[in-house]
């Protein structure tokens, strides 16, 4: 089991920043992978950045250049610094921590989301 405990999101204007948080209740190095996800009203869940095999990142087209993810190992912590936001980065931005236990058996777990707007 892994528990993850999400922070930041908010309100912001177009062009602003604002960070997000996920501790996580286990070691970072016991899981396959961990990032962030977003959902908008609508529409289906997706991929925003995350760490994959180790230290590798994984970001969406829409979000490089914007956005950023960082990890402390140490507090088993990820952040999503996101930056020049746009309307359409409104969503309930999600946290996952992924074990592969085989080449097909996967478990996922998520945090409790966190609602980002961004007011044009």
């Amino acid at each position: 089991q892994v528990q993850l405990v999400e922070s930041g999101g908010g309100l912001v204007q177009a062009g602003g920043s604002l960070r997000l948080s996920c501790a996580a209740s286990r070691s970072m190095f016991s899981l396959n992978a961990m990032g962030w996800y977003r959902q908008a009203p609508g529409k289906q869940r997706e991929l925003v950045a995350a760490f994959t095999s180790g230290s590798v990142t994984n970001y969406a087209d829409s979000v490089k250049g914007r956005f950023s993810i960082s990890r402390d190992t140490a507090k088993n912590t990820v952040y999503l610094q996101m930056n020049s936001l746009k309307p359409e980065d409104t969503a309930v931005y999600y946290c996952n921590a992924r074990i592969v236990d085989t080449a097909i058996t996967t478990r996922d777990y998520w945090g409790q989301g966190t609602q980002v707007t961004v007011s044009s």
